[in-house]
């Protein structure tokens, strides 16, 4: 998925009281089967640690006789084929005859190599997205969509901002959805990028169950980005089969351009990845500068507000808390902002949000431009929303 960023001062009140009831996924005409799971060993979890936010069963990957780059090539593909067919209950003889018209693009390669969240610092790569155009732009998708997003929201404790915001990221609100064959980005991540072989070959296999059960879907034509997600909201295959959504029951699910389906399928996301309603997503921390910076290992909101003050880092006044700070687990993130270092406590729906991009930038930014929309849909509307700072 796409990624971006921008810096808003957190305009939450300092405590929140908790929801009446937990997210729920959606309901809807289809639920296909996951396929095989790669199984995770169980975790031993440390003294004090917070619980862990529930998760989905990881994706299946490709095996190794299909992503190993010590096999031939050809070899690689022939089993692929067979993991493909066997897996998801897919002719044969089809994968194959769309694999023939398959095509091997360096261009994403190139492009893979070199992500933002990979080269930039915060206060460069917040400048991507947070920008007057792209927070207005999000204010008049939302005023235009208001009643659906309004809708979803209710049903699944999602704010609609958060959805309008992961448009707005990841495809500036359905302008620039990406100009790559989905079936070419897969295929070549799968058969010459290495390091993640087994990812995108289980994703180019699940391209091949979804068209299967969406027949308006043609893989030959399905256009998305470098890494093969596509659609309004860049759901990868997987994602698609697994977590979309038939969001006004016309009886298929398309997130190419059909918005009820899109904004049902990004807070399903959010939902199944373990959002938690009414709760808290970022706080701005003070850091003591006596202190060593913490950098966790993982994302996670594992780590109590008092184990974080301990290392020195503290929410500040009037920045947001969970209803119960005891019993909610936080981590924190240290960017480099313009001016200076930058110290923040992110939440359980921050690291939600860290689920449909990896990146703590990516998260920060749909974080702060949510609330840049929010700001903005709910001031008259002849005013024009901040643009952060």
């Amino acid at each position: 998925m796409a990624a971006i960023a921008v810096s808003l001062t957190l305009a939450a009140c300092a405590t929140q009281k908790p929801p009446a009831k937990p997210a729920q996924p959606l309901k809807d005409l289809s639920a296909p089967a996951p396929g095989p799971a790669t199984p995770k060993p169980a975790a031993t979890p440390e003294a004090g640690a917070m619980p862990k936010v529930p998760q989905p069963p990881e994706r299946p990957v490709a095996p190794p006789s299909a992503t190993d780059p010590a096999i031939p090539r050809e070899q690689r593909i022939a089993a692929f084929v067979d993991y493909a067919a066997t897996t998801y209950s897919v002719a044969p003889e089809r994968i194959r005859g769309v694999l023939a018209q398959a095509e091997y693009k360096q261009s994403i390669i190139d492009a893979i190599t070199r992500p933002a969240e990979a080269v930039k610092p915060w206060r460069e790569y917040r400048t991507i997205f947070l920008t007057p155009a792209r927070i207005n732009g999000g204010v008049a998708f939302y005023r235009d969509n208001r009643a659906a997003l309004d809708r979803v929201s209710a049903q699944t404790g999602v704010p609609a901002e958060y959805i309008v915001a992961i448009v707005g990221v990841e495809t500036s609100y359905g302008r620039n959805t990406g100009s790559y064959r989905v079936l070419d980005a897969l295929y070549t991540l799968a058969f010459d990028h290495p390091k993640r072989a087994p990812f995108f070959a289980g994703e180019l296999a699940q391209l091949f169950a979804l068209t299967a059960q969406e027949p308006q879907l043609d893989p030959l034509t399905l256009k998305g980005s470098y890494a093969g997600a596509m659609g309004m909201g860049q759901f990868m295959p997987s994602s698609y089969r697994l977590w979309a959504k038939d969001g006004d029951g016309d009886g298929r699910r398309d997130l190419l351009t059909h918005k009820p389906d899109v904004f049902a399928s990004i807070a399903n996301y959010f939902v199944v990845h373990g959002w938690q309603p009414g709760g808290p997503v970022a706080a701005r921390a003070a850091f003591d500068p006596a202190a060593v910076e913490f950098v966790p290992e993982t994302l996670e909101p594992a780590h109590s507000l008092q184990a974080l003050a301990q290392r020195g880092y503290r929410p500040m006044s009037g920045e947001p808390l969970p209803a119960d700070p005891a019993a909610e687990g936080a981590t924190v993130v240290n960017f480099d902002g313009d001016a200076g270092r930058e110290y923040w406590v992110g939440y359980r729906n921050f690291y939600v949000i860290t689920r449909y991009n990896r990146s703590p930038m990516y998260a920060m930014a749909v974080h702060q431009l949510a609330q840049a929309i929010r700001a903005g849909a709910d001031a008259p509307a002849s005013s024009t929303a901040p643009a952060g700072r």
